[in-house]
């Protein structure tokens, strides 16, 4: 990893130092229990660091991730000591991926769905995900809901952060595209080593795709797989128009 790598995944890991990771993978944890008490397997699309699959390989599962970023699964791959035989991770963007193998349960955490901005990239990643679910297999995964963005819609924000090594500055400011269903958020950050005073600069767009219910309902029929509950995040309530973050859970079949 070079030196910018470096600072990046020390600021990504700030950046999301205050996420309740524990608590997450407990809330999933808990909804395939409900559904699948029997589940053994589980792929992570979009594991990024390797945080929620190092979690949920210790509740029992043998898991395997699945990240476009290389950086990230540099990071991830230190996850697996002392988990070597459960916990394993490979490079692919979801529509490319082909495992040949089958999970008990599919996940996609932290609005991955909604980076796949396009109709056909998001059609292949919900057949993607059923080629890689055994025949009662549960897919669970997350994504920005359109009543909530619409009704709550975003704004620029600066987030400002330190450790004890890096000091980081982050602005964003989005911008609503209403006829595609996207969000542009560009970010600017601006990452010091608090050691070097050497200060990165780094220009990211991050194009979120919000959803709605008709939508997502349709190309889960299209790819033969059953909506078995909505919720919001973190909640068995249903989503509404407070519901930035909404969950669906889909079974294969």
């Amino acid at each position: 990893m070079n030196q910018f790598g470096k600072l990046y995944s020390q600021y990504y890991d700030l950046l999301y130092s205050d996420k309740d990771y524990s608590s997450e993978v407990e809330y999933i944890y808990n909804i395939i229990k409900a559904n699948k008490p029997d589940a053994k397997t589980l792929l992570d699309m979009g594991c990024g660091t390797g945080r929620h699959a190092s979690l949920l390989c210790d509740k029992g599962y043998i898991v395997h991730g699945i990240d476009l970023s290389k950086d990230m699964l540099e990071i991830a791959e230190t996850r697996r000591s002392g988990r070597e035989d459960r916990l394993s991770f490979s490079h692919s963007n979801i529509q490319e991926l082909s495992l040949n193998k089958k999970f008990d349960i599919v996940v996609s955490l932290f609005h991955v769905m909604s980076y796949q901005n396009s109709n056909d990239e998001l059609i292949k990643a919900f057949e993607v995900a059923k080629s890689h679910l055994d025949d009662d297999g549960i897919f669970v995964f997350d994504f920005w809901y359109g009543p909530a963005v619409l009704t709550d819609l975003p704004t620029t924000r600066v987030k400002r952060l330190e450790n004890d090594s890096i000091k980081v500055t982050r602005l964003a400011e989005p911008f609503l595209h209403a006829r595609e269903n996207i969000v542009d958020v560009n970010y600017d950050i601006f990452i010091e080593d608090k050691k070097t005073k050497e200060i990165v600069e780094k220009k990211e767009l991050h194009k979120m795709r919000y959803f709605f219910d008709t939508e997502l309902e349709l190309i889960c029929k299209q790819a033969g797989l059953k909506v078995e509950k909505k919720e919001r995040w973190m909640s068995e309530d249903n989503p509404d128009f407070n519901s930035w973050n909404v969950v669906w859970r889909i079974k294969n079949g």
